[in-house]
């Protein structure tokens, strides 16, 4: 676990285990190098009034190069980072210092104890983005986690999770089912080589009981410097749908990132 410099002044990765996890720019924390990440940060513009404060809460912080984004781009947010890796933590707060009065704070516990302890209703956005070695944890991606985050956002609030798969996607699939048990809603963005089965890739999910952008979503996506796909409801049953949902009594494991 380290932090090495980029090319560009003032901005870092995040190595652990020998891969690039983070990239932080501490000059311009809005300026994110991640294809997935931008994508992340899009759907996050996405959310109307642009520029108003959020109340989000992050499972899985690393370099916490979202959260950082958000104090940016939306000042006054108050944010929550659930990042039980504690010498990760010391290390990116040493290295990477987070900006005064961002209204970042971090909570050494993960993703189920943390949403667990929040109160109902109060989070506008609740972001999924945790990977334990290489894995998307099995217990974040359920039927049962996903009532979890329910309880805590408003009625119009949105769940975003990283996933990474590759096609045909049946552990997407199984994860699509365990949230449609729970959010009427969903979009899903997707670089097209990864929908068209030919690379392992990462595929975001917006869950929510309210209608998700996908128009906003796809304006954005035609502006990217990595042009993706948004897939709107119908789209992604007919892509991603017939899986059966995660349950915590499930034993099988997350795919391997690495492909």
């Amino acid at each position: 676990m380290e932090i090495v410099p980029t090319e560009r002044p003032n901005a870092w990765l995040l190595r652990v285990d020998g891969a690039d996890q983070s990239h932080v720019d501490l000059d311009d924390p809005s300026r994110l190098a991640f294809d997935y990440v931008r994508r992340m940060g899009d759907v996050l513009d996405a959310r109307e009034p642009a520029g108003e404060p959020l109340r989000v809460v992050h499972v899985g912080g690393a370099a916490m190069t979202l959260p950082r984004y958000v104090a940016a781009t939306r000042p006054r947010s108050p944010q929550i980072v659930l990042e039980p890796a504690e010498e990760l933590t010391a290390l990116v707060r040493r290295e990477l210092p987070l900006p005064r009065r961002s209204g970042i704070k971090v909570r050494p516990v993960d993703g189920r104890t943390g949403i667990a302890a929040l109160r109902e209703g109060t989070v506008d956005v609740v972001i999924l983005d945790a990977f334990a070695e290489a894995r998307v944890p099995a217990d974040l991606v359920t039927v049962e986690f996903a009532a979890s985050v329910d309880r805590v956002l408003t009625d119009s609030g949105w769940f975003l999770l990283n996933l990474a798969d590759r096609a045909p996607f049946a552990w997407t699939r199984r994860v699509v089912g365990a949230l449609r048990t729970v959010f009427p809603s969903l979009m899903v963005s997707a670089e097209p080589a990864t929908l068209r089965g030919r690379r392992f890739g990462n595929l975001l999910v917006v869950a929510s009981r309210d209608a998700v952008p996908a128009a906003r979503l796809r304006a954005s996506a035609t502006t990217s410097a990595l042009p993706y796909r948004v897939l709107d409801g119908a789209q992604v049953s007919s892509t991603l749908g017939g899986g059966r949902p995660f349950t915590d009594d499930d034993t099988e494991r997350s795919p391997d990132p690495r492909g």
